[in-house]
């Protein structure tokens, strides 16, 4: 079982301006909430780590997992509200945020309520700003560093500055991940903005230093790149008419899990014993899913037989 760790809100997109305000689309969403379910339509069995409210956005998040089939044993409910991301999709489909998250429900995990995770975890994934808010953000870090010598540990940053603007934080935050996580998959974008101008198979080596045994890299249109101890491999991405990029992160990182998982890849033997043609082909594996999202309005992640 995979166990995803991280939040989960409403994506709330703007659509259009009207005579009285603004026509908006309210969609399930988080990039954490996102990988577990690109994970359960992939295949996978997968549970979700996070703090949902019993307002009508989490009642509507809680139906969302059982629909898609994700474990919801591990989801803490609270009376907080729910976290809002106001979206606006640019020219060329890129998604800019804005956060309405605080005192909301999935920043409401702290060590004391912590749920005791399943004895068929085998995988944990965390991600993005519940990393870095508190209480969640120290609750899931130490959680990462009693479980990394029992279970695999990933790590996507997913780093938002419109909810954390301070990039020392991301920083701190990002490298004591690193070193805790045996793979660790980062946008250009994310890697730019935490080290700008640093080159990126630098920053990739550093974290393999630190501990990580995968690194990859994703470049959106440019493709994507993935180091090893011994390897770096390069892909071109697969071409599609983007109608946006919501997701395709998430499912990148969904799928980069799936195709380790359906080759008994998923530990650190496994990770080191892949050889150049299967890094190779875990990137294709990985960027024919995403380009699938790209092809779709917001997060609707492919299945698996979308991708055979």
């Amino acid at each position: 079982m995979f166990v995803v760790c991280g939040e989960a809100l409403m994506d709330v997109y703007v659509l259009e301006a009207t005579a009285t305000g603004l026509r908006m689309d309210a969609r399930i969403g988080g990039s954490p909430f996102n990988v577990a379910v690109g994970l359960a339509r992939l295949g996978r069995r997968a549970a979700l780590l996070t703090g949902l409210s019993r307002d009508a956005a989490g009642e509507r998040l809680v139906q969302a997992l059982a629909a898609e089939g994700v474990d919801p044993r591990l989801v803490v409910r609270s009376d907080a509200p729910s976290t809002l991301s106001v979206v606006s999709v640019d020219a060329a489909g890129m998604p800019h945020y804005t956060f309405y998250g605080h005192g909301t429900a999935d920043r409401a995990i702290h060590a004391d309520n912590l749920p005791a995770l399943p004895a068929e975890a085998r995988v944990l994934q965390f991600g993005s700003y519940a990393l870095v808010v508190e209480p969640t953000g120290s609750a899931l870090r130490a959680l990462a560093a009693r479980e990394r010598g029992r279970r695999l540990v990933a790590y996507d940053p997913n780093v938002r500055l419109n909810v954390e603007p301070d990039l020392a934080r991301w920083r701190q935050t990002v490298e004591a991940m690193a070193a805790l996580a045996h793979i660790v998959k980062v946008s250009d974008e994310d890697l730019e903005r935490l080290y700008p101008g640093s080159a990126p198979g630098e920053v990739a080596r550093g974290w393999l230093a630190a501990g990580a045994h995968l690194v990859v890299l994703t470049r959106g249109a440019q493709g994507s790149e993935a180091w090893t101890h011994r390897l770096h491999a390069t892909e071109a991405a697969v071409p599609v008419t983007v109608v946006d990029a919501v997701g395709a992160g998430d499912t990148f990182q969904a799928a980069l899990l799936t195709w380790l998982d359906e080759r008994g890849a998923l530990s650190t033997e496994g990770l080191a014993a892949l050889d150049a043609a299967g890094l190779a082909a875990l990137l294709r594996f990985a960027s024919r899913a995403a380009a699938i999202t790209c092809s779709r309005r917001g997060a609707d992640m492919p299945r698996r037989a979308e991708l055979d």
